[in-house]
């Protein structure tokens, strides 16, 4: 598995500060003895599943179907992170809106302060990873989150998640570092390819650009920019005047949504920094969805190499050796109340008696037993504060 995808709708609200810092100790908790036990790979791993992360929030409080549970859950391991420092075994960086576009910069201070190997290549694989499912795969869903998790020897993971103001819906894309060996091409392997190929004008505007069957097309793309910019932008030009060459009415592409001018400098940037192929092209900054359609029309129709309309995600499970991710709301409750609202003295118990164990298992390593020092702290802040 490299790339996962999760459905969820999209919900407002936030997590109360109460539940909040409840959601943090435990994250961090959990994570502690998943990396005593099985190694920090083994986290990343977890991360990167769609059915265990799902699993891994609802135990922390949140609704089974909550889009909120992405961004908190996330939000509560990259605050644990700051209490448990390089002990937790993994590393946060990003987060939501703006704060994911300090994603590289906190990467590299992270990786500088903690002795991480190939910090550039870690940059490389959240920018590109955010570039693939927000231009190169055009699903209706805008990346507005991301976060990168990642280890000391550099093995990494990435949450990030789009919203469809349309539908109302949310989409969780995950992807698994260790599997991925083409970020352009199935990096989602383990999706299904049932559909026929088509092309993507003939299904509501649907481009998936790292589709195998794509190969083509993004080959295609990387040689228009390698040739005469001003011939290219002429030819898009005309295409785009001409709406009724295509059928059906109402072809995704016309000068009404498309910037030509602005496209015209994205091409020209484009050829100056010589893209040797797809990858390359679409980490040049400027080249987002736009360019990519725009590219990738005239690909298609200057060397018979059609893109796929082939949507990247299938549903995911919701059952795991018979179980239900949602059954995992019942371990503490749900911050909107369903199951039934948190039950915060069987939550706090729970974390006492997790950290108890850390501690007994810890015993005599004083290198592990600083972070569970601070968590110790962090408990006596909390204590003698009543529950609200």
């Amino acid at each position: 598995m490299q790339r996962r995808v999760a459905h969820l709708p999209l919900h407002n609200g936030k997590a109360p500060r109460w539940l909040f810092d409840r959601m943090t100790r435990l994250a961090g908790a959990v994570t502690l003895i998943i990396v005593d036990e099985y190694g920090p790979r083994e986290m990343l791993r977890r991360l990167a599943d769609p059915w265990w992360f799902q699993a891994f929030g609802c135990a922390l409080g949140f609704d089974w179907h909550s889009s909120g549970l992405t961004t908190v859950t996330c939000g509560a391991l990259k605050e644990a992170g700051k209490i448990f420092g390089s002990e937790m075994g993994i590393f946060v960086a990003g987060g939501k809106g703006g704060v994911s576009r300090k994603t590289p910069q906190e990467i590299e201070d992270q990786a500088g302060r903690n002795a991480v190997s190939g910090a550039d290549g870690l940059v490389h694989a959240s920018r590109l990873s955010a570039k693939v499912d927000s231009a190169a795969v055009q699903d209706g869903y805008q990346i507005y989150h991301h976060n990168f998790f990642f280890s000391r020897d550099g093995c990494w993971c990435v949450v990030q998640q789009g919203m469809n103001a349309e539908n109302r819906r949310a989409r969780r894309y995950h992807w698994l570092g260790e599997g991925v060996r083409d970020f352009v091409c199935e990096p989602h392997a383990g999706l299904h390819d049932t559909a026929a190929t088509v092309r993507f004008k003939e299904n509501r505007g649907i481009l998936n650009m790292v589709a195998r069957e794509a190969a083509a097309n993004r080959s295609g793309c990387a040689g228009l920019v390698g040739q005469d910019p001003d011939a290219v932008i002429r030819e898009l030009r005309r295409i785009t005047q001409t709406p009724d060459l295509f059928a059906p009415e109402g072809h995704w592409i016309t000068p009404d949504n498309v910037n030509l001018p602005r496209i015209a400098g994205i091409i020209r940037r484009a050829h100056e920094a010589h893209p040797e192929d797809f990858e390359t092209l679409l980490g040049v900054p400027g080249v987002g969805p736009a360019t990519i359609r725009s590219l990738s029309l005239l690909a298609e129709l200057i060397f018979d190499a059609p893109a796929s309309c082939r949507d990247p995600a299938t549903p995911s499970s919701r059952t795991k050796e018979g179980r239900s991710w949602a059954d995992y709301s019942y371990a503490h409750g749900g911050k909107d109340g369903t199951p039934f609202p948190v039950d915060r003295e069987t939550y706090d118990r729970n974390i006492r008696i997790l950290t108890g164990a850390l501690r007994r298992a810890r015993t005599g390593d004083r290198e592990k037993t600083e972070a569970l020092k601070r968590l110790a702290r962090f408990e006596r802040e909390k204590e003698g504060t009543p529950l609200q």
